[in-house]
């Protein structure tokens, strides 16, 4: 049986897609920035219920050509989920657009020099729902322009590269099929044992390093639902050359909205928890319909509390729920 290639291994998608991938007897390679953190990788994966006997773990940086054909080699199937994620936005929006979009390009264009027959490629939401639309309503069918005015970083960071890996698919093909998942904001629990990502929101809630909470409108979905959907776009072979866009069922939510079920699900612990509201206008209702995903993938997500309630027993099973400064 071929290894899978997951791009971005130490991540918090990673490391859970690799253990699935690992529990179901695939064997994997996982790409890294650095070697130096493969002992934490391995034990992230084994938290996930995985034995790591099977996995292999290997250099490669997406800013740079060298690694990637030797990490592709005899992989059929490719999972790059790999993508730079800023704890802040960068003065210079190409410090994350450039290894975004060139590191795309490079993972493709090595899978399909390869011989592997599917990339599936973590994008996000950012790609899909980040210029205004009237209704504020969105599925796959829609995209962020990159030149939208006063838009981040980040999320042009994601459409660009996102973009790029389609044209370069429909513009050099060569048997290569792309499968594109767009989460909106995950959570869920970690296995690694520092905070990652989109957790990190979350520890800034708790311990009031967010003062104050943005009114930001959001989707929610649980981790381990973006690598189910991950591995059944990776299986189901009409998902080529389609966009699944991953979100939990029900109304989007609010970081005020957060910040109630955080007090909730904690009580004296949640003391630092902000409570009040930035400046300005609530943001237009938000709709964002993970029909394709449900109807032609049969995906099930968890539902928002749940996810944020394990997020949160997670939080305190690594020793990372701090309420203090």
């Amino acid at each position: 049986m071929s290894r899978v290639l997951v791009t971005g291994g130490s991540g918090y998608l990673g490391t859970w897609l690799i253990a699935a991938l690992l529990r179901a007897g695939r064997p994997v390679r996982a790409t890294v920035r650095s070697t130096a953190g493969e002992a934490d990788l391995r034990a992230a994966v084994r938290r996930g219920g995985a034995d790591d006997a099977g996995l292999e773990v290997v250099a490669a940086d997406l800013t740079a050509d060298a690694g990637w054909p030797a990490a592709v080699a005899g992989c059929v199937e490719v999972h790059h989920v790999a993508s730079p994620i800023p704890a802040t936005q960068p003065a210079d929006p190409d410090e994350l657009i450039v290894p975004a979009r060139e590191g795309a390009l490079r993972v493709v264009r090595a899978a399909r020099e390869a011989g592997a027959r599917r990339v599936v490629l973590t994008s996000s939401f950012a790609a899909v729902g980040y210029t205004p639309k009237p209704g504020a309503e969105f599925t796959e069918a829609d995209w962020t322009d990159p030149d939208t005015p006063g838009l981040a970083p980040y999320p042009r960071s994601k459409a660009i590269a996102e973009r790029a890996a389609w044209d370069l698919v429909e513009r050099e093909g060569g048997g290569i099929e792309l499968v594109v998942v767009n989460p909106t904001f995950i959570l869920g629990p970690a296995l690694t044992t520092s905070p990652r990502s989109s957790i990190q929101l979350i520890t800034a809630m708790l311990d009031g390093t967010m003062s104050v909470l943005p009114r930001q409108r959001f989707g929610v979905v649980d981790v381990r639902d973006v690598v189910d959907l991950h591995l059944r776009a990776m299986a189901a072979p009409h998902a080529a050359g389609k966009r699944f866009l991953a979100v939990a069922d029900g109304p989007t939510t609010s970081f005020q909205e957060l910040a109630g079920t955080l007090r909730r699900l904690l009580g004296p612990l949640a003391a630092r928890v902000p409570t009040r509201l930035a400046p300005g206008e609530d943001p237009p209702r938000l709709v964002i319909h993970n029909d394709r995903a449900r109807d032609e993938l049969g995906w099930r997500p968890r539902d928002t509390e749940t996810t944020l309630a394990q997020t949160v027993q997670s939080l305190r099973e690594h020793g990372l729920l701090q309420t203090t400064r």
